[in-house]
């Protein structure tokens, strides 16, 4: 009976154990907005870039340090928030010839797949949706740092940048031959739940 008991005892350990290893739980974390940045370059004409952002997005990630493959993101951006530092300009820019903000009012991105390349750094690649067409793009990403906050939270901060093409997304106004790219940025910051 002792042998029995025993080994019952140590066949519950064993799962358990087996358990524990490939049960690790990703967290999850909501992003800051405050602390959080989606920014955009284009070149004007050649001669300079043109820089902006847009003010209002919200979304979360998931973000296992053991199993990095698993990390999600998911993102929804205002685009009618879009802030190039010009009112005329940003007026022109929420109209139809680029992002048609009445009839496309929510941009999005959802990852897919995440390769993680070390030290910190991997791409993630997802769905991008704008001004209605949903295309897969690659983010380049790199880890800032993680750790506890003043209040009491635990954050985690990432960097990704890409570069997509103004056409694949219906956007087909003439702005010259060096400005069909734009070169975007999403400095996350999130607050784990």
């Amino acid at each position: 009976m002792k042998r029995k008991t025993f080994w019952s005892f140590g066949g519950v350990m064993l799962l358990s154990s087996l358990l524990s290893i490939n049960l690790a739980v990703a967290e999850d974390y909501k992003l800051d907005p405050g602390h959080s940045f989606i920014d955009f370059r284009i070149k004007h004409l050649g001669y300079s870039w043109l820089p902006g952002r847009f003010n209002k997005f919200s979304g979360d990630f998931s973000f296992d340090e053991k199993n990095p493959s698993q990390a999600k993101i998911s993102v929804d951006i205002d685009p009618a928030s879009i802030d190039s530092n010009h009112a005329e300009r940003d007026k022109h820019l929420r109209g139809d010839d680029f992002l048609g903000v009445k009839k496309f009012p929510k941009a999005k991105f959802v990852s897919t797949s995440y390769t993680d390349k070390g030290n910190g750094k991997g791409v993630m690649k997802g769905n991008f949706t704008l001004r209605g067409v949903t295309k897969p793009i690659s983010l380049d990403v790199e880890s800032i740092g993680n750790g506890p906050d003043p209040w009491g939270g635990y954050r985690r901060g990432f960097v990704a940048t890409t570069k997509i093409a103004l056409k694949d997304f219906n956007i087909n106004y003439n702005l010259g031959p060096a400005s069909t790219h734009v070169d975007l940025t999403l400095s996350i910051e999130g607050i784990r739940k």
